[in-house]
């Protein structure tokens, strides 16, 4: 008996191409999206007023961006070579 369940080479080829296409699809830099060189900075950002910059100097749980602009606690580490360093240019 013969069966009719396994793979043909296009089948192969259709998932290592899906897979590369996942794999490939999560590369990228992290951060906000670029803003084209024309782009002026945006216009009409308010000043906190005295009470906002006061509550947001304090710790609380409520307070997200406290610390934020604290230096980090550990030290940056030694850049790790990788194996697609030159081909990324890094």
């Amino acid at each position: 008996m013969i069966s009719k369940n396994r793979l043909t080479p296009s089948g192969w080829a259709i998932i290592v191409l899906s897979v590369s296409a996942l794999a490939l699809g999560g590369c990228g830099r992290k951060g906000p999206l670029d803003l084209p060189p024309t782009a002026n900075a945006a216009p009409g950002a308010a000043a906190p007023t005295d009470t906002e910059a006061e509550r947001a100097a304090q710790p609380s749980v409520f307070n997200p961006t406290y610390g934020s602009d604290a230096a980090p606690a550990a030290p940056k580490g030694a850049k790790k070579s990788f194996i697609l360093d030159p081909l990324l240019g890094n």
